[in-house]
């Protein structure tokens, strides 16, 4: 079966930083694109950023442009997100999702497999 595993997820202070890994099996890894979404209490779940298959495309919200990074590591079937310099308005639980589409996209319909989330809290 397939799955995503987030993990890295925590509580930190404005201004610092965490990275979030998500850990896939049961699928050609090469084959998705991958994205991170987020979802904080009473919103919608809202893209983050996206990468192709080799990684060659990579798409970010305006909102975190300049502070995290997307990047995979097709060997360790693993996609990655770095965030620095995180706001409170950071906070939400992060999801990260597979997609066979030709380009990464940015709505959430656009990917198939979801994994469970997990919970950034930056305090100010």
């Amino acid at each position: 079966q397939v799955q995503l595993v987030e993990s890295g997820g925590g509580l930190v202070q404005a201004g610092g930083s965490l990275r979030l890994s998500c850990a896939t099996s049961g699928l050609t890894f090469g084959s998705y694109s991958l994205g991170w979404f987020r979802q904080a209490p009473g919103k919608e779940r809202e893209f983050v950023a996206a990468i192709s298959r080799r990684g060659s495309s990579i798409y970010y919200a305006d909102s975190v442009k300049g502070r995290f990074t997307i990047s995979r590591d097709n060997a360790k079937r693993t996609v990655y997100l770095q965030m620095n310099s995180l706001k409170p308005e950071d906070t939400a639980v992060y999801y990260c999702a597979g997609s066979l589409s030709v380009l990464p996209g940015a709505g959430v319909r656009d990917y198939k497999y979801w994994g469970q989330g997990t919970q950034v809290t930056v305090s100010s």
